[in-house]
């Protein structure tokens, strides 16, 4: 079984539990994305061509986009089984839906 790793969120001091394997995810896709935005600003430095700076910048996009949304579908799980067992989900569903349209 995966050890448990907090991962504390700016929600008001809202704390979700995520699996190692899923906070690895998306500390994989943030890196990358990282990486990836300082290959677009190198280009903007080099003046090359707009095409390609924007391909990147899309896949830069996208991996922002992937990462937000593990975390996300972490914290749909986490208020599913929440109310499963009987306990106060960790987020409200109106709060979940509000970052969750942040993203899109």
């Amino acid at each position: 079984m995966l050890d448990e790793v907090r991962a504390h969120t700016a929600i008001r001091g809202t704390t979700m539990e995520m699996d190692a394997s899923v906070l690895a995810d998306a500390l994989t896709r943030l890196k990358r994305a990282h990486g990836q935005l300082g290959g677009v600003i190198a280009m903007i430095e080099n003046a090359e061509d707009c095409e390609r700076v924007l391909t990147q910048l899309a896949a830069v996009s996208k991996a922002l986009d992937r990462a937000g949304f593990k975390i996300i579908s972490t914290g749909l799980q986490q208020c599913q089984l929440a109310r499963d067992t009987g306990q106060e989900p960790p987020i409200t569903p109106e709060r979940l839906e509000k970052l969750f349209l942040a993203l899109s």
